[in-house]
């Protein structure tokens, strides 16, 4: 079934223009979904739109609502919800180019692909492509996402584009009065030394397959034992808690497990055959 877009319009650079489409970059369509069932009749139960004066009411019949004072509303319908058009409906304008390391992580947020829409675009398309590929530089433009206008950095990926929405300064949380209560003393030399050895490690290139969600795995281990009429899942174990009151010491337990494998020394040859291991018994595998 071939994706739907999630907006359609034009990108601009100055006096070029094209037709392009825009398409979320990520999918939950493969995440758990639960369901409210009532057990006593197995039903699945459904919300209803409740006036607590009228009674049921039918949703499409309902209109939008802003409250401005307890419960006191402006009353908006989608048609003149739609007439409230600005340019970024329908045209992701390029405003600025900057360097990628000018925008700090906090502010990234959803990531979409960005494709020409038909073939009378893409020459335009490459041309603006292919100039930011060139300039290494990230261009910022304006896009309306359902009801939204966001601001979305546009760069260069592959043969097409990749735009991420940022977000907007009202979105974010002032960190100074929750980091004000962190002291600002020095950290022990010694225990950073052996931090960074450990840090040194563990340090590798990203490999997002290792990453999986472990708590969903969990849950679909479940979901797969009770269908198989299990004995009632999987559970996980919980954390340790060693209670470590010594920094020092548990660091370098840290540096010494890390290198364990590495320092090992080889096993001397036997002069005699060692003697047969018995083999171990195979585990029953847990259902699901």
């Amino acid at each position: 079934m071939a994706q739907r877009p999630s907006w359609e319009g034009h990108l601009r650079l100055s006096l070029v223009a094209c037709p392009v489409s825009l398409y979320p970059a990520t999918s939950s369509a493969d995440a758990i979904r639960f369901h409210l069932i009532n057990p006593e009749t197995g039903n699945r139960i459904r919300t209803q739109a409740i006036d607590p004066e009228a009674g049921e009411v039918e949703r499409k019949d309902l209109v939008r609502g802003y409250e401005y004072e307890k419960d006191q509303y402006v009353l908006l319908t989608d048609a003149e919800i739609r007439s409230v058009r600005i340019e970024s409906t329908e045209t992701i304008d390029i405003e600025r180019f900057v360097d990628a390391a000018e925008i700090d992580r906090i502010w990234w947020n959803d990531p979409y692909y960005l494709v020409p829409d038909g073939k009378a675009g893409i020459d335009a398309f490459t041309i603006i492509r292919t100039s930011m590929e060139q300039s290494r530089k990230i261009a910022l433009g304006r896009v309306v996402l359902g009801t939204r206008e966001r601001i979305v950095a546009i760069e260069p990926r592959g043969k097409g584009m990749l735009v991420t929405t940022l977000r907007s300064r009202d979105e974010l949380r002032d960190e100074t009065e929750l980091f004000a209560a962190i002291p600002s003393g020095k950290a022990d030399s010694r225990m950073i030394e052996i931090a960074e050895k450990i840090i040194a490690q563990q340090a590798g290139p990203f490999d997002p397959d290792a990453f999986n969600d472990r708590y969903e795995d969990a849950l679909r281990a479940l979901i797969q034992s009770k269908q198989e009429d299990g004995d009632g899942g999987v559970t996980a174990p919980p954390p340790r808690d060693d209670n470590v009151i010594d920094l020092m010491e548990a660091l370098r337990r840290s540096l010494d497990a890390g290198q364990a494998p590495a320092t090992r020394r080889p096993a001397a040859k036997a002069k005699t055959p060692p003697a047969k291991t018995p083999a171990k018994p195979k585990r029953k595998r847990a259902a699901g």
